[in-house]
């Protein structure tokens, strides 16, 4: 058996954009994928260096393909590297709706395009969804083991055994044990990825940090607030649509409907005296204007749909590909 080396000592496609000259730049997909609530999203940002990705403690909170884009220029001209970074839903095994067979699509569709994937685990666990998301890989795309939240694994001496079982489940090409949420660990993860990535001109500008909107961002900070702020009482069957979006020189002014599919939802979401729906659009406003800079006037409300999460047609209206 070969096994990878690790590079963690343990001690802790848009507009056209090429850079200058005809130096060797490379620029490649790479797909982040992994169970429900692993912290691929938080990888993704702390990749980017910026937050593109919502994140929570609930499972289902990224619900589209997210691209993150990291440029590092080289010293030369016309060198470098530009990454992009795909976040991917987590695979859904527990509810055979409309919404988590569409989650499950976005998934396999976007390992067939990308030149590498990143497949984050745990550092010491690996669980019944995490093989069935392994399965989804295709063998001839180089694999890397990100082994993530090193730093809650009390004994190191223990990660030897578990990557040689890792190892035998498929030959991942690297291992790479980190702490998403330490910046060393996230430039190491750099360097490891970017040979993988094609000799070929940026896809991206080099100040490129995602190819989602605003608009798109919006939605997605407020389904954050919401997850974040409701904790486990709201289940998977909720979203956010946003019916305005209007920018005014450095003033966005911004109206969302959260949408639930029972009316015992809606009042839960408002909370006692409105208090909690004030506190979400507080929040999200907040968030907003620091990723937006600009004053940002943001009206929120909560509608009841009905068996939404398992209606192809209100799916598609909803923006979900």
């Amino acid at each position: 058996m070969n096994t990878p080396v690790s590079h963690s000592p343990f001690e802790g496609p848009g507009p056209q954009a090429s850079p200058p000259g005809n130096g060797a730049a490379r620029c490649g997909l790479v797909a982040i994928v992994g169970r429900p609530n692993v912290g691929k999203s938080t990888l993704l940002n702390a990749l980017v260096g910026q937050k593109v990705s919502i994140t929570s403690s609930k499972a289902q909170t990224t619900r589209h393909r997210i691209t993150g884009v990291r440029t590092l220029t080289g010293e030369q001209p016309g060198t470098g590297a530009q990454f992009v970074f795909v976040d991917t839903p987590g695979f859904q095994t527990r509810h055979a709706t409309a919404l988590n067979r569409n989650l499950n699509r976005t998934v396999q569709s976007v390992l067939s395009d990308v030149d590498a994937v990143l497949f984050l685990v745990e550092a010491g666990k690996f669980t019944s969804e995490d093989a069935k998301v392994l399965a989804l890989l295709p063998e001839h795309k180089p694999a890397i083991l990100v082994a993530n939240k090193l730093d809650a694994v009390q004994r190191r001496e223990s990660m030897l055994p578990w990557l040689q079982q890792m190892q035998a489940r498929r030959a991942f090409t690297e291992f790479v044990p980190i702490s998403a949420r330490r910046a060393a660990d996230v430039q190491r993860l750099l360097g490891i990825v970017e040979p993988f990535l094609p000799v070929q001109p940026w896809f991206y500008g080099e100040d490129a940090l995602t190819d989602r909107s605003e608009r798109f961002l919006a939605s997605e900070i407020v389904r954050e607030k919401l997850f974040r702020l409701t904790g486990d009482e709201l289940p998977y069957s909720c979203t956010v649509v946003l019916d305005k979006y209007e920018e005014e020189g450095r003033l966005r002014r911004i109206s969302a409907s959260i949408v639930v599919d029972r009316d015992a939802l809606k009042g839960m979401i408002i909370g006692a005296r409105g208090e909690r729906l004030k506190r979400i659009g507080s929040e999200a406003r907040q968030d907003l204007e620091r990723l937006m800079d600009a004053k940002v006037f943001l009206e929120l409300w909560v509608k009841v749909r009905s068996g939404w999460a398992d209606s192809e047609e209100h799916l598609r209206s909803y923006g979900y590909e």
